[in-house]
């Protein structure tokens, strides 16, 4: 009888310390669940200013280009091959504003709502649907 006790106790203090395990694990995932929030805007934050930067960079790029390209017009004698020339340089001198990003307002961009295959990369190892997932 007194064995049947034993291993009843064994049994409950095994059970009890597997909950203490679940509740651990369970407290550790959501601490990492709670850091996506943060990973993912600052990532999203990133990638937005290296686009941006990608896009001056191109529009700069085209600013070189067309004061190029207003350099050889100039150098063309009057007439329709220049006007044309002209016309173009205008477009392109338009187009090129309308690309620098500078030209317009510079604001934090805003985070787009995050789906469960967003969070992957910042759940450091545990899976974003829970921790026993």
């Amino acid at each position: 009888m007194q064995e049947v006790g034993l291993r009843g106790e064994a049994a409950e203090r095994k059970r009890l310390a597997h909950l203490e395990d679940a509740q651990r694990k369970r407290l550790r995932w959501e601490a990492a669940k709670g850091q996506v929030t943060t990973e993912y805007a600052e990532a999203y934050r990133v990638r937005h200013l290296e686009a941006q930067h990608a896009a001056w960079r191109r529009a700069a790029d085209l600013v070189e280009y067309v004061g190029a390209l207003r350099l050889h017009a100039e150098g063309l004698p009057p007439g329709p091959a220049r006007e044309e020339a002209e016309a173009w340089i205008a477009w392109a001198e338009s187009h090129v504003q309308r690309l620098n990003l500078l030209n317009g307002s510079l604001l934090l961009p805003e985070i787009p709502e995050r789906r469960t295959e967003d969070r992957k990369p910042f759940m450091h190892g545990w899976r974003p649907y829970g921790p026993t997932c």
